[in-house]
C-alpha cells in the first residue's frame, strides 16, 4: 500500500533563536469510545501524515476541538455521553468550528442511518469495517490547507 507524504511546509520559528523550521502537518480529532479502534485510527492518521488528538466521548471530542480547532474531524456516531449527531449539531452552533468537515466512521450501515448522518452535517459517511485507501481518499478531500499537498 502506498500512503501518500504531506510535503512539509517548513516556517522559521521567531522564537527559537537558531530559527529551526518547525513541520506543518494537518491536524486531525478522531473520536470513538472504543479503544482499540481509537488507536488504530490514530496509527493510520499519522501513516497519512497528519498529527492527530483523540477523544473518548462526544464531551471530550468538543473539549478538544474547542482548545486545539482541527483541520478534520473523523467520528464515531455511537457514543457513551451525547452520540456523534449531536456532536455534530454542537459544533456547527459553535461559528469557530463550523467549518471543519467532519467524517463519520461508524458501525450504522443502513441507507437511512447513512442519509441522517449526512444531513445532520457530516461531510463524509464511511461504514466500519473501513477500508484504508477509502478512508485516505477521504482524508485527502477534506483537508482544506492551501500549504498542504499530498503526493500519491
Amino acid at each position: 500500500m502506498n500512503y501518500p507524504a504531506w510535503k512539509n511546509n517548513l516556517e522559521s520559528s521567531f522564537l527559537d533563536s537558531d530559527a529551526s523550521a518547525v513541520d506543518k502537518r494537518p491536524l486531525v480529532l478522531a473520536v470513538d469510545d472504543n479503544h482499540d479502534n481509537l488507536e488504530l485510527l490514530t496509527q493510520i492518521l499519522d501513516l497519512f501524515g497528519c498529527d492527530c488528538m483523540a477523544a473518548g466521548d462526544g464531551y471530550e471530542a468538543l473539549s478538544a476541538a474547542v482548545d486545539r480547532p482541527p483541520d478534520l474531524i473523523v467520528l464515531d456516531i455511537c457514543l457513551p455521553d451525547i452520540d456523534g449527531i449531536e456532536v455534530v449539531k454542537r459544533l456547527q452552533e459553535n461559528p469557530e468550528l463550523r467549518h471543519i468537515p467532519v467524517v463519520a466512521v461508524t458501525a450504522l450501515a443502513k441507507a437511512e442511518d447513512r442519509d441522517r448522518i449526512l444531513q445532520a452535517g457530516c461531510v463524509e459517511y464511511i461504514s466500519k469495517p473501513f477500508n484504508i485507501k477509502d478512508l485516505e481518499k477521504i482524508i485527502h478531500q477534506h483537508i482544506n490547507s492551501p500549504t498542504l499537498m499530498v503526493e500519491f
